[in-house]
């Protein structure tokens, strides 16, 4: 009766670990997934790589990216953005079926994704520069007070008009950023299109004695 009995409790136990084990199992999967689906829906973070957009952002800082921000508006002017830089920045590099799944899943893209400040919007003329080195925003001079220390706004003479769909986007440090002036005889001029931007950055996050809204 005794090895009956022990071989019961065992049985049970085993039993007992089972469930255990397929409830953390469906809790790691459920957790992962409902990840994927708010960093795809609603926000995302990202790390800062470069220094084109220096002092606003800064190389080893993180950032939230508002997925949601234009799903009923556009980007405004001066808005800092993220986004895919497939057929425009990176001009000849399609996007295949596979590319699609990866970046749904949150497993590819940071070679293609880019963060710029939006600077002229559609219907916009935008021209470098007047006589005292400030670009002309619909013939005005435009005022930048986040541009980096000691940059000239732009040292590339150009003169666009934003069609329709595009936004135009520059870093604000202009002597380290390769940017909408930078792709002016590629395909789409180096402008983006809207069906591309991923989202709004809303703020630094890490480090944490760091962390501020960005403007």
């Amino acid at each position: 009766m005794n090895r009956i009995a022990r071989t019961e409790r065992a049985s049970t136990k085993r039993r007992t670990w089972y469930w255990v084990w397929r409830f953390v199992f469906a809790a790691i999967i459920l957790g992962f997934l409902a990840t994927l689906l708010i960093r795809a829906t609603v926000v995302d973070l990202y790390r800062i790589e470069s220094v084109s957009m220096q002092p606003t952002l800064n190389p080893g800082q993180s950032i939230m990216v508002d997925r949601r921000a234009y799903q009923d508006s556009e980007p405004q002017r001066s808005d800092v953005v993220v986004f895919d830089g497939r057929g425009s920045f990176l001009p000849y590099e399609r996007q295949s079926v596979g590319d699609s799944i990866s970046r749904a899943l949150r497993l590819s893209g940071a070679q293609s994704t880019y963060v710029k400040r939006v600077i002229a919007v559609a219907g916009d003329t935008l021209e470098c520069c007047d006589s005292s080195g400030r670009l002309l925003l619909n013939g005005e001079p435009l005022d930048e007070p986040y541009l980096m220390a000691g940059d000239d706004p732009s040292l590339i003479e150009f003169e666009v008009e934003v069609p329709a769909g595009r936004i135009w986007v520059m870093g604000d440090h202009r002597s380290q950023s390769e940017d909408s002036r930078s792709l002016l005889g590629a395909s789409g001029g180096g402008m983006i299109s809207l069906e591309r931007v991923e989202g709004r950055v809303q703020e630094i996050i890490w480090p944490m004695d760091e962390r501020s809204a960005v403007r």
